[in-house]
């Protein structure tokens, strides 16, 4: 008798538990986006920085780094230069060399009396050691684990910060797709080495970046970090236009669901996403078979053989069938996991980040995408694209018509679970 009472309880836990973890926003978008004018059209702009929230500031500088080789070089050479300030948020934060590196040269600066703050995911930090903690803050960093596990904030156990920001004296500002992890390392020469891309921006939308890492940690510190040193006065140091979305379930959890849906419906020529989770949900879905009826190319860049999830393979897959009958193409990269989130709208409008293409990024995560509006970026990060696509091979519709019954059988498990992928 109290085995069965202790079991009931058990269960109404964990169901208590999954209800408020799987619960949908208290606002969802509902209706697709009609496409109303082009990337090109002043309008859209407008929109995307007045109605959507943050303002589309002019005069910045944006440069693309490729790969572990061209990416963690660059991070630790604006972090040994810093001064004043250095905020960093990440998801994952393993132990390891490149972990290590991290570590030593945030210590170093925090030593020099650089005021160093540190925000790490504890779901993503799971394979961190605690000595690299303890080193860090025997130098004087503040650190902070984003939503470690406690009784009182189980129902967010789900909500996890999956930003990628790191921004060095106010001035310099990184993100991209990489976390703190050997697998990052290298130049995707191997399954063991991924295929990503982070990016390095200054100018006045800087700021926006710096604004985007106190977000999280007014949320977990209630304090503010403000002044010069984390907001300098910023002036141009480029032409090209640019502006930070950030979305999370606390506040504005579908601003980046609705951007990327006003960023497809704004489509008259061309869309290039390369997505390492391509799990979209029905307006997106929608959005993408209205962009093919007005005769937009779709190139869509996912993992192939190399993936971390197999259940995210299954989830995306299942979904194609639409997309390849429209003329939707799908190309899966062959040589190693293929980790880069990178969205081109008409060769003009280019948007980066942390973000994929799923639902869970939309409606669980706390996300940061950079868009920049720049016409030679975004030639740029076409070509950077189309580098990709012959180590890909494309996915045809007859091809997942004739996808293995056992793939079929598993998609019905996976397919309510999509949410959560």
């Amino acid at each position: 008798m109290i085995w069965t009472l202790v079991a009931t309880i058990l269960l109404t836990v964990i169901a208590v538990f999954l209800a408020l973890n799987f619960a949908k926003p208290e606002k969802e978008l509902e209706r697709k986006i009609e496409h109303r004018y082009a990337i090109s059209d002043p309008q859209f702009r407008r929109e995307m920085g007045v109605m959507m929230g943050p303002a589309i500031m002019s005069g910045n500088h944006v440069i693309d780094l490729q790969n572990g080789d061209g990416i963690f070089p660059s991070m630790l050479e604006a972090i040994a230069a810093a001064q004043d300030t250095i905020t960093f948020e990440t998801y994952i934060y393993w132990s390891g060399e490149i972990g290590q590196e991290f570590s030593d040269a945030l210590s170093e600066r925090s030593r020099a009396g650089v005021d160093v703050r540190v925000t790490i995911d504890w779901v993503g930090s799971i394979k961190m050691e605690q000595d690299l903690l303890d080193q860090m803050e025997a130098a004087g960093v503040h650190i902070e684990r984003y939503r470690p596990l406690h009784w009182y904030n189980f129902r967010r156990m789900n909500n996890r910060t999956h930003r990628k920001l790191l921004v060095v004296d106010g001035k310099v500002a990184f993100t991209g797709g990489v976390g703190i992890a050997d697998l990052w390392q290298g130049d995707a020469q191997d399954p063991a080495h991924w295929r990503d891309m982070h990016f390095r921006m200054e100018g006045p939308a800087v700021a926006q970046m710096q604004a985007a890492f106190n977000d999280n940690w007014i949320k977990i510190t209630g304090e503010v970090l403000n002044g010069k040193d984390y907001f300098p006065a910023l002036t141009p140091v480029g032409n090209m236009d640019a502006h930070l979305f950030i979305s999370s379930p606390a506040g504005g959890s579908d601003s980046m669901h609705l951007m990327y849906l006003m960023s497809i419906a704004a489509a008259v020529q061309s869309i290039d996403l390369a997505a390492s989770y391509f799990v979209p949900d029905a307006l997106i879905e929608q959005a993408l078979l209205a962009a093919r009826k007005r005769g937009v190319r779709i190139r869509i860049l996912v993992p192939g053989p190399h993936i971390d999830s197999e259940a995210v393979r299954l989830a995306s897959k299942a979904g194609w069938g639409k997309l390849l009958q429209a003329g939707v193409e799908i190309h899966e990269y062959q040589p190693t996991m293929m980790h880069s989130k990178l969205l081109i709208i008409d060769r003009e409008m280019v948007s980066v980040g942390s973000t994929n293409f799923d639902i869970r990024s939309f409606r669980l995560n706390d996300e940061a995408s950079l868009n920049v509006y720049d016409r030679e970026f975004a030639e740029h990060m076409t070509k950077v694209f189309e580098a990709d696509l012959p180590q890909a091979r494309r996915y045809t519709h007859a091809m997942w018509l004739q996808r293995p019954w056992k793939e079929k059988f598993l998609e019905k498990f996976v397919l309510p679970l999509k949410s959560q992928l």
